[in-house]
């Protein structure tokens, strides 16, 4: 796959139409019958999700942490493998592990000092381009860090607006 070329006429369009790159996504929660679990509709896919067995749930879908960890997981990862493309690298595999560490005591309201959110959040690359030079490594790494969309987020998060709407 040329990268460069698949990518070259969405680079003109948006160069010539800025306000044609803005984009919007969108996630939808529904309730289920418990109160553990919602349905996740990304409009191209639906998932089940439920509260992390830490807090009650079954351990048998993917919790909103692991949903987090995993949306900044396939960013870094897909991030990755296009910058190694757009460099001209041939990298023999690239995977990305991401943890991240949260105090349970918090989600569950037990000490109000303890926050109900990720505390610490560690993303580790692994890629094997023996042909890359030192250099080209780390401009890999540099360039996917800049230009992953889910961690830029993380890193520098946006204002959330919050309403509530009742029927």
């Amino acid at each position: 796959m040329d990268l460069r070329e698949l990518q070259a006429p969405l680079k003109e369009r948006y160069r010539e139409a800025p306000e044609s790159a803005r984009i919007t996504l969108s996630a939808r929660g529904d309730q289920s019958d418990v109160p553990i679990a919602c349905s996740v509709d990304l409009g191209r896919a639906v998932y089940d999700a439920q509260a992390h067995v830490g807090v009650g749930g079954a351990g048998t879908a993917a919790c909103s942490g692991d949903l987090l960890l995993g949306a900044l997981a396939a960013c870094a990862q897909i991030t990755c493998q296009m910058v190694a493309a757009s460099m001209g690298l041939s990298p023999r595999s690239i995977s990305v592990k991401v943890d991240g560490d949260l105090d349970l005591r918090g989600t569950l309201g037990l000490d109000r000092d303890v926050t109900a959110g990720f505390t610490d959040i560690r993303v580790a690359f692994s890629v094997d381009c023996p042909d890359a030079t030192d250099d080209q490594i780390r401009g890999l790494l540099e360039r996917t860090e800049r230009y992953c969309t889910v961690m830029r987020t993380l890193v520098a998060p946006p204002p959330i607006k919050v309403d509530w709407v009742r029927p």
